[in-house]
């Protein structure tokens, strides 16, 4: 794109740290995207050289606009509109090895009947199994 300005919501789309504009607006709206160290509107014009502050989940992103795209294309493509500092880039490998390295929970979501059996079953001493008695 020629332009030397863009809406902040459409360049955070562009570049992938959102799946949809609507997501972009949510976290400008919450304040999860900075713009120069100051909270902005969606509407507000992106230009090359800006420093970003993002906040996607658990991770924290800090980039230097370098080329403007209303145009959403493959990630190769979109990792070349900006630059992540360094200090950004080890702080979040950093949080997604500590993450990684937590156990996974047991179970996703709400036990199942089966499930319920083998937790009451492990509270109340382990006298019955899934398949029944152990002694």
């Amino acid at each position: 794109m020629t332009s030397d300005k863009l809406r902040i919501d459409k360049w955070l789309w562009a570049a992938r740290f959102f799946k949809t504009r609507s997501l972009a607006v949510d976290a400008l709206e919450n304040g999860r995207v900075l713009i120069n160290d100051v909270r902005v509107k969606p509407a507000k014009a992106v230009a090359i050289g800006d420093m970003l502050e993002i906040r996607a989940g658990k991770f924290r992103y800090e980039v230097e606009v370098l080329e403007l795209s209303d145009k959403r294309g493959p990630a190769p493509q979109a990792q070349k509109l900006y630059r992540e500092t360094d200090d950004s880039r080890t702080r979040r490998e950093a949080l997604a090895a500590q993450l990684r390295a937590q156990p996974q929970p047991l179970f996703k979501g709400r036990p199942t009947k089966r499930d319920r059996r083998e937790i009451e079953s492990f509270e109340s001493g382990g006298k019955k199994g899934a398949w029944g008695d152990f002694e």
